[in-house]
């Protein structure tokens, strides 16, 4: 157990930017900080840290706290375990006493097998560097492939000696139990009870999580053994899942951060040599496909990646298979085929960095491109071959989310493939209804995806629930906050498209559309809505609001999810009469006209207008007069809507105050209640504030009533 006094300095010590950029690559927004969820999938950012209050935020999932509150859930750490964490971060000494053996056995499985992970690794590194088997079998190879003692030990590597069980006894005469020398797949068991260490006569390469721990092993035979594979891995636990983990993301999370790109390349070899070469920013799949997992993992660091492959034709098929991954995340992807005979670890051997970093810049390829000219030159002038390249090529442009980059790629392709644009466009969009419809009937079948869990709603405080009716029609208990971010929503899925601000910011303009706004002054007050299917109608609404053909009514009314789609339906309601669609059909019809406006006026500084032209400029005029007027009202409108939202939290939390004043007057605790209220003062003024800026009384809504 770690002392009171000791806990006070670590968590003095932590600071919430420091503790999450290890994990989470953070841009400035303001005075505060943002990036992608390290606790939800997500293409755009709304994980957001506030230095000044040190606590971090997901607007989207919910998940956050301080940063011991943060370490524990990303690490799955107890309070004890996550405070020994920020300890060694900041080189705070503590003394603990021995844990008694009840409460050793108390301890969990999960960190049990990580204290066995832990010991088995130095075990392997000592049978490297002492024993004579491991100097002249294991180092002598880790010698011959060149890598230097510096960065074997760095890499933490190791070798396994021959004998049948050496770790296995070695372990048990250290105290490890059987139970978790086998859970960790580092000794096997046959049925007559003889012990078999699994990676015996193997150069080791320890596979770390993110913040360092070993989570599993690799290991390479050196002896010839037809029987043996060549590379075995530590099986799956309950600490390790390989579609989950990339070996070298621990020693490269720093550099793919400061260089804005990650390298990937396939094996542990090569990894360790481009690392020792001078480029660090490089992680390996080790031979395994590409899940959503890793590459979520890298996108947490970095929207730029270059995938390195053997220049032979086994590298160029695999260049081409499963990438679709990268761009479904929305993240830039680049190809390197490396020359004929050559593997980034050869490759990084014979290179400096400089050159080998200079080889990258000279002959990377964007990924869409590649695929379209190498698939070009294979099919020729066949034209069935050409037909089934185009739809190729269609596919990969069909999962990327960014109408935008999407758009691009069909343009560029239109160029190479010399096709029709408007073809091309028809075929991706035939291609992203297939998908839709295909996510539907996944989603809709039973046998294909088991039913998930009613997702629960967030705990509102207390007294403050109350009872409705879903729009699936089952009874839920609500908050008080949902009937403003209903309000709010309705103006996402009628309107969140359109542009509200068109403005120069020196140099630089500006266009920030409806939905953007409004989750840009919710994460201002560090608000985030109560209820998840808001919180995904937002998130998807401002992440595809810059997309060219998007339309938010038209997109979640037929969205594949049916909680979304019976949301929207129940927003939509013809009893919420919201016409504001009405004031962008004004603007759009008036965009139309200015051109005759334009033209009209310039006429005044040439020759006399006629009385008609004068009287249509003039009715142009008004009718701009009465657009500006709509819009103004609208932007008066949602400032009310979004201002009563944050009222209602306000009045919440001046509720929680008041409730927590109550139980202190009983306990006599006189300082902590004049804490809380000159908090509660600080609301008060703010509540008033809110009115102020508004320019009237704000009318807070009842429960299931919209505000007036």
């Amino acid at each position: 157990m770690i002392d009171q006094a000791t806990i006070d300095k670590i968590l003095s010590a932590a600071t919430i930017t420091d503790v999450v950029s290890e994990f989470v690559t953070l841009r400035r927004r303001g005075v505060n900080l943002v990036g992608l969820c390290p606790f939800h999938p997500e293409r755009t950012p709304s994980f957001s840290v506030s230095p000044a209050k040190n606590i971090c935020k997901c607007f989207s999932c919910g998940e956050g706290g301080d940063p011991l509150h943060f370490i524990m859930k990303h690490e799955q750490l107890s309070f004890q375990e996550a405070l020994r964490f920020l300890a060694k971060k900041y080189h705070i000494e503590f003394e603990e006493r021995e844990l008694t053996d009840e409460e050793k056995r108390m301890q969990g499985d999960r960190e049990s097998m990580f204290i066995v992970n832990s010991w088995a690794q130095k075990y392997f590194t000592s049978c490297l560097f002492e024993h004579e088997e491991g100097k002249t079998v294991g180092l002598a190879y880790f010698n011959e492939r060149g890598f230097r003692e510096d960065t074997v030990r760095k890499f933490q590597l190791g070798y396994s000696l021959e004998n049948r069980d050496d770790l296995f006894r070695t372990a048990l005469k250290n105290g490890y139990r059987k139970v978790f020398l086998e859970k960790t797949g580092l000794v096997s068991f046959h049925e007559d009870g003889t012990a078999h260490d699994r990676f015996r006569g193997r150069v080791i390469f320890p596979v770390h999580t993110l913040s360092g721990k070993v989570v599993a092993f690799g290991g390479r035979i050196l002896r010839k053994n037809d029987k043996a594979a060549k590379y075995i891995n530590s099986h799956e636990s309950d600490i390790y899942h390989k579609s989950n983990e990339l070996y070298g993301i621990y020693f490269a999370r720093n550099a793919i951060r400061r260089e804005d790109r990650c390298y990937l390349v396939e094996g542990y070899t090569d990894v360790i040599s481009m690392h020792q070469a001078g480029l660090e920013n490089v992680v390996a799949s080790c031979g395994t496909a590409l899940t959503q997992g890793q590459i979520r993992m890298i996108h947490r660091l970095t929207d730029n990646i270059t995938v390195l492959y053997d220049g032979d034709a086994a590298g160029i098929k695999a260049a081409i298979k499963g990438i679709d991954l990268f761009l479904e995340e929305g993240m830039n992807v680049k190809v390197l085929l490396l020359p004929d005979g050559e593997d980034p670890d050869s490759f990084a051997r014979k290179n400096s960095a400089t050159e080998f970093a200079g080889y990258i810049r000279q002959h990377e390829t964007d990924f869409i491109r590649f695929k379209a000219s190498l698939l070009l030159s294979e099919a020729g002038d066949d034209p069935v071959r050409r037909a089934s390249l185009v739809s190729d090529i269609i596919r990969s442009i069909a999962v990327i989310p960014e109408g935008i980059i999407r758009a691009e790629y069909v343009k560029e392709c239109s160029r190479i493939l010399d096709i029709r644009e408007q073809a091309l466009i028809s075929s991706l969009n035939k291609e992203r209804d297939k998908r839709h419809k295909a996510l539907w009937k996944a989603r809709q079948e039973p046998s294909a995806q088991p039913a998930a869990e009613p997702e629960k709603e967030d705990s509102p405080p207390p007294d403050a629930t109350a009872t409705t009716a879903a729009p699936s029609g089952r009874k839920m208990e609500i908050s008080p906050y949902r009937a403003c971010e209903e309000t709010l929503l309705r103006y996402v899925v009628y309107s969140g498209e359109q542009i509200l601000f068109d403005y120069m910011d020196g140099e630089e303009r500006r266009i920030v559309k409806v939905a953007e706004y409004i989750r840009s002054e919710l994460q201002d007050d560090e608000i985030a809505f109560s209820v998840p299917v808001h919180r995904r109608i937002m998130e998807e609404a401002v992440a595809r609001c810059q997309e060219p053909d998007f339309v938010s009514s038209r997109h979640f009314l037929s969205h594949p999810d049916p909680e979304i789609s019976r949301m929207t339906i129940h927003l939509m309601n013809p009893m919420y009469p919201f016409h504001f669609d009405a004031v962008w059909k004004a603007k759009e019809a008036f965009t139309a006209q200015k051109e005759t406006v334009a033209r009209l006026q310039q006429k005044e500084t040439t020759d006399r207008p006629t009385r008609s032209e004068t009287e249509t400029v003039q009715e142009l005029e008004e009718k701009e007069r009465e657009l500006r007027e709509r819009i103004n009202r609208f932007e008066h409108t949602l400032r009310r809507d979004l201002f009563a939202l944050k009222e209602v939290h306000i009045r919440q939390k001046i509720a929680e105050i008041r409730h927590k004043i109550g139980a202190l007057q009983q306990e006599g605790k006189t300082d902590d209640i004049i804490e809380l209220m000159k908090e509660q003062t600080r609301l008060n003024e703010f509540k008033i504030e809110l009115s102020r800026k508004l320019g009237e009384r704000i009318i807070l809504p009842s429960t299931g009533n919209r505000p007036s």
